[in-house]
């Protein structure tokens, strides 16, 4: 023994024989480790909101929380520019507030804070009677985000301008990149911005695009946030409105809200990759779906956009449009008023409103009528439409059910007859998918003036990650 001490590797080796004793009985008596259930997301109110009204000036701006949170709450709605005032203060949940607004004004932020966060929806909406952009033209107004698209015609069918706003107080780096008919263009003077905090640009895409009869325009930014927003004015006599923002690209797209009627429909996809595709198109409308004559598929070739005349197709009846492609595409639809004199309206792409959405800006009359599209295009959707006056109580909701695979279209009503209102959709319990649109138009001597806007998400919820205590975050 004496010698295998006093030998070096004998040595070693009592001590690696001492140390795996020592670590078999710690293994041996260790306590059981319990099982760490999986994290799951957790569903929290919106605490902050803040959204930007691209060109209000001649507009009418609105904005509505459909329902307050807990504690106390305050709304602002204020110029973009350095050191302003806020025009306005809100603190009421569930009353619309609206201005006209001065022409030539800034854009408009509209933000929520505490109560005043959740739900938090506001839209600009313009009527002009005359000249080149003579119609409705409404927009709800945009969240500030890195990424964003517009599909519709482009700067030789329409005078397109893009409106980007930088409504934070770090600078942003952005991109503009257009996909035309022929591929994707880049302007010469390059397609890259950059917006000072509190900087607003207006863009006419013909000095980045001259050419395109029909484009999709995708905004991205490299640093920073931007709120971007898209209008579209065909000329003396042919309307003019905004461009809906447009669902990002996705090999399965609904496009909702297309109003019923004569008039053209004409439907635009993009597919902004480096594969060409074949796109299956549907109507869904109330007697379901259906592959239109000679108008069942759409050829798209990769990096490009391709338009498709739906107005015999969908035969004048209110529809939802279901597109199916193997590569992601992005969609937009035009709707053209009839009359002697034109208006135009454009859907795009959306998300189903699984969580519900918010219009804010609704109107009733003699010759004006809101109404509501809604699509179901798998099971059968439910949903509560709960409309919310400028003024006095909100009369009780309404359930209303969508068979599947069927479009329904909900005429709307004024609380006590009259006036202004918002509505919300909130599905219910057991609802399938639903995607919808709010149409609004007004009969006129020379034609019908008409806007829509697809129904979007409400702001009224934010899916946030369970924290969860590791040593990865310490740890190299």
């Amino acid at each position: 023994m004496r010698a295998l001490i006093e030998s070096r590797f004998g040595f070693l080796a009592l001590v690696l024989v001492a140390m795996t004793a020592l670590f078999g009985v710690a293994f041996v008596t260790r306590p059981g480790v319990a099982a760490v259930p999986p994290a799951t997301p957790a569903r929290v109110a919106v605490q902050s909101v803040a959204t930007v009204c691209p060109d209000p000036g001649g507009a009418t701006v609105s904005t509505i929380t459909p329902q307050g949170g807990t504690g106390a709450g305050q709304a602002t709605v204020t110029e973009v520019k350095a050191k302003a005032s806020p025009l306005a203060r809100l603190d009421q949940p569930g009353l619309l507030w609206q201005r006209d607004v001065p022409a030539k004004s800034g854009p408009l932020e509209i933000a929520g804070a505490g109560a005043m966060a959740a739900g938090l929806e506001a839209t600009q909406t313009t009527r002009q009677a005359a000249g080149a952009a003579r119609g409705l033209a409404g927009v709800r107004c945009v969240e500030p985000g890195s990424s964003a698209w517009f599909v519709g015609p482009g700067p030789a069918a329409a005078d397109v301008v893009l409106y980007l706003t930088n409504a934070d107080a770090a600078q942003a780096v952005l991109t503009v990149m257009v996909y035309a008919g022929e591929g994707p263009v880049v302007s010469e003077s390059g397609n890259g911005l950059v917006l000072k905090p509190g900087e607003h640009r207006a863009v006419r895409m013909r000095d980045l695009a001259p050419s395109p009869l029909v484009m999709a325009v995708e905004v991205r930014t490299i640093s920073g946030r931007v709120a971007a927003a898209a209008k579209a004015v065909l000329g003396k006599g042919k309307g003019a409105d905004w461009l809906p923002a447009a669902a990002e690209p996705a090999t399965s797209v609904v496009v909702p809200g297309i109003p019923g009627g004569g008039g053209l429909r004409e439907l635009y996809v993009t597919a902004p990759g480096d594969s060409d595709t074949v796109v299956h198109v549907k109507a869904l409308t109330r007697d379901g779906f259906y592959a239109m004559k000679n108008r069942e598929s759409l050829d798209v070739p990769a990096g490009s956009t391709a338009s498709l005349d739906l107005s015999t197709g969908i035969g004048g009846q209110p529809s939802a449009i279901v597109l199916t492609a193997d590569v992601p595409i992005v969609a937009g639809l035009m709707v053209t008023g009839t009359g002697t004199k034109q208006d135009v309206a454009f859907s795009a792409g959306a998300v189903a409103i699984d969580i519900g959405s918010v219009v804010a800006d609704n109107r009733s009359g003699k010759k004006i009528s809101s109404r509501l599209i809604l699509s179901a295009p798998a099971a059968a959707g439910k949903v509560r439409v709960q409309t919310l006056p400028r003024r006095g109580a909100a009369p009780p909701p309404v359930d209303v059910e969508i068979p599947a695979s069927r479009s329904k279209e909900i005429k709307l009503a004024a609380p006590g007859g009259r006036g202004d209102y918002s509505v919300v959709v909130l599905p219910q319990p057991g609802s399938g998918p639903v995607y919808g649109g709010r149409v609004l138009d007004e009969s006129t001597p020379e034609g019908l003036l008409i806007t829509t806007q697809p129904l979007a998400l409400a702001r009224t919820w934010a899916i946030v990650p369970q924290i969860v205590e590791s040593p990865t975050v310490v740890l190299p």
